[in-house]
């Protein structure tokens, strides 16, 4: 949906080497990666444990993006047990597909991100 507002500033943004990831049905310009068309694409079967269990639960999983209160905003790492210590409270709590959650805290946040 908001693909408009950043089309003008793409060739800037590709000069940069700056990639955009597009969800959405296209066509888009050349450079854009239509996220799409890749999960259309992608099989159902899993791989195997080897490619995607981790070897070390403390390794990490992935970064997220602090806003910046204690300085400029920066990269944390979260661990893939901070992760899966972060999935768990939904089933501690007994939630489900069903349910809504409302979300106050800013996506940057981890406890908002997870």
């Amino acid at each position: 949906d908001l693909f408009a507002m950043v089309e003008p500033i793409l060739p800037s943004l590709q000069e940069d080497d700056i990639v955009v990831w597009v969800l959405g049905s296209g066509p888009y310009p050349p450079g854009v990666v239509a996220l799409q068309e890749l999960l259309d694409a992608a099989s159902e079967e899993l791989e195997p444990e080897d490619v995607w269990q981790p070897k070390d639960m403390n390794d990490t999983c992935l970064y997220i993006f602090t806003s910046g209160t204690t300085g400029l905003p920066k990269a944390a790492r979260v661990s893939h047990l901070k992760s899966i210590m972060c999935l768990s409270f939904y089933e501690l709590v007994g939630a489900s597909s069903r349910d809504v959650v409302y979300l106050a805290l800013p996506l940057y946040h981890m406890a908002g991100s997870l």
